[in-house]
C-alpha cells in the first residue's frame, strides 16, 4: 500500500502529533508499506532536504518569516498543490491520503486527493478551539478565529455553521474554530480520533462522516525493556515529572499553586517550553517551590528521567483528546496524575491519581492523599506494567491498516 501523510504540525516541532506520525510511519513501513510525509517547515539547506527525502519526508513550500507561535506555516494550499503535482507526481497514484491537521499543507493534500479520487482519512487530533484561545491574546481571539474561518472556507466548504452555546463553543471565537474542525472532518471520507470522548464531541457538533477511534501508540524502538515497579516509601521525596508544553492550556500555573499546599516532601522536574515558562519560573522563585526547569530536551533525556519518577503529571482540563505523555508513562510503569476525567479512557483503571476537580485546592488534596498513602504508587505501577504492551504501536497498527483497506475497497 502507498500512503501519503500530510500535516502542518510535524517538521521543526515536538509533541503528540509528531510522535504519533513517527510511530505510525515506522510501523507501516515495517509491514512493507510505502509512506511519504509532507509537512510545512523552516528553511533548510539542500543537503538537509536530501537527508529528509532519503526517509521519504518532504518539506512543502512554506512561509519564510511568518509563522504562528513556533509552528511553521505552509504557503497557500493552491501553491502547495502545484508544487506537489510538479515535484511528486507519483503520489497521484497512491492508495490513500492520511491527513493530520487542518491548515494549508493538510488542505492541499485533501484537495489533491479529491482531484485524483484518492480516499481521504482525516485524523482529528486536538481541540483547536482551546488552542486558539491560549495562543491569541483575549482582545484578538474573535478577530483571529474569524480570519482563520474565512481562509479555511476558501478551500473547504462550510456547510455546517456552529453557533455559540453553553457546552464547548462558549464564545464566538470557539464557535468559529469548531466550524473549521467540523467542516474539515466532513470533507474527508473517514475520520479518526485518538479517543472516544473526542469522537462524541465531534458527533455532537455535526460531523456526519464515519468516525473511528484509533488510539496513539509508542514506537517499538522507543519501548523500554524490563522497567521496574515504582515504589514510594514513607517520608521519601515524591519525584514528579512534567514533560508537556509549559503553556496555558496545559495549566502548569494551577499545578504550581497546588504545590504550595503539599504536606510532604516533593520534587517536580519540568521538561518543555511554552508561553507560561517565564511566569512559572517567577512563581516558583517567589514561593520557593521545589521545582526545577530543564527547558526543551530531546526524547532520549525523557527516557532517562521518566523511569526515575514516581508520578507523571498532566494538569490540562477539557483540552487534551489523548495525552501522549500518559501512555509514555505507562510504557515505563510510572503512575500518572490528571485533572480531566476524560483521561480515564487513556490508561488502565487503578493506575492513576485524579483530582476531584481542576482547582489547585483539589489537586493539592489528591496529592496529599497520595503522600499519606505512598504504598499506592507500587500498586498503580504494577497495573501500568501489566497493561503496557497494549500501547505498542506494532500491536495497534493492524487496526489502522484495516481502516485503510476498507476505505480503499469502498
Amino acid at each position: 500500500m502507498k500512503i501519503a501523510i500530510f500535516s502542518d504540525c510535524y517538521l521543526d516541532l515536538t509533541g503528540g502529533i509528531t510522535s504519533s506520525i513517527n510511530a505510525q510511519k515506522q510501523a507501516l513501513e515495517d509491514l512493507g508499506h510505502t509512506v511519504y510525509v509532507f509537512s510545512s517547515g523552516y528553511p533548510r539547506t539542500k543537503e538537509e532536504l536530501q537527508k529528509l527525502a532519503s526517509r521519504n519526508i518532504f518539506k512543502v513550500p512554506s512561509c519564510k518569516f511568518f509563522f504562528r507561535g513556533i509552528t511553521p506555516i505552509s504557503r497557500r494550499p493552491d501553491v502547495v498543490g502545484k508544487w506537489l503535482t510538479k515535484h511528486h507526481p507519483e503520489i497521484q497514484d497512491f492508495d490513500v491520503f492520511y491527513i493530520h491537521y487542518e491548515a494549508g499543507c493538510s488542505i492541499a493534500g485533501m484537495k489533491l486527493a479529491k482531484r485524483c479520487r484518492i480516499p481521504i482519512v482525516q485524523v482529528m487530533h486536538g481541540r483547536e478551539d482551546v488552542g486558539e484561545s491560549n495562543i491569541v491574546f483575549i482582545g484578538f481571539r474573535t478577530i483571529v478565529a474569524t480570519l482563520l474561518n474565512w481562509l479555511h472556507s476558501w478551500y473547504i466548504p462550510h456547510k455546517t455553521i456552529i453557533n455559540r452555546d453553553n457546552f464547548l463553543a462558549t464564545t464566538t471565537a470557539k464557535a468559529k474554530m469548531w466550524t473549521i474542525m467540523v467542516n474539515h472532518a466532513n470533507y474527508a471520507d473517514i475520520v479518526l480520533t485518538p479517543s472516544d470522548h473526542f469522537r462524541q464531541k465531534l458527533i455532537h457538533y455535526g460531523v456526519k462522516k464515519d468516525i473511528k477511534v484509533f488510539p496513539n501508540g509508542i514506537a517499538d524502538e522507543n519501548f523500554p525493556k524490563n522497567p521496574e515497579v515504582k515504589k514510594l516509601e514513607k517520608r521519601q521525596t515524591l519525584r514528579m515529572i512534567w514533560h508537556s508544553r509549559v503553556s496555558g492550556e496545559k495549566r502548569i500555573m494551577a499545578f504550581l499553586q497546588a504545590l504550595r499546599s503539599l504536606d510532604g516532601d516533593y520534587r517536580l522536574s519540568v521538561y518543555g517550553n511554552g508561553g507560561d515558562l517565564s511566569r512559572a519560573k517567577r512563581y516558583v522563585s517567589r514561593y520557593n517551590l521545589n521545582v526545577v526547569f530543564h527547558g526543551n530536551t530531546d526524547y532520549r533525556t525523557i527516557t532517562v528521567k521518566l523511569p526515575k519518577s514516581h508520578l507523571d503529571i498532566l494538569a490540562s482540563y477539557n483540552f487534551d483528546t489523548f495525552g501522549m505523555t500518559l501512555i509514555e508513562a505507562e510504557s515505563y510503569g510510572v503512575p500518572v496524575f490528571f485533572c480531566d476525567p476524560d483521561m480515564q479512557e487513556i490508561v488502565p483503571s487503578g493506575s492513576f491519581v485524579m483530582s476531584a476537580d481542576p482547582s489547585p485546592a483539589a489537586i493539592a488534596e489528591a496529592l496529599n492523599d497520595l503522600l499519606a498513602h505512598p504504598e499506592r504508587i507500587e500498586k498503580m505501577s504494577q497495573i501500568m506494567l501489566k497493561h503496557r504492551d497494549e500501547v505498542l504501536i506494532s500491536n495497534r497498527i493492524k487496526a489502522l491498516v484495516k481502516i485503510f483497506n476498507d476505505i480503499i475497497k469502498k
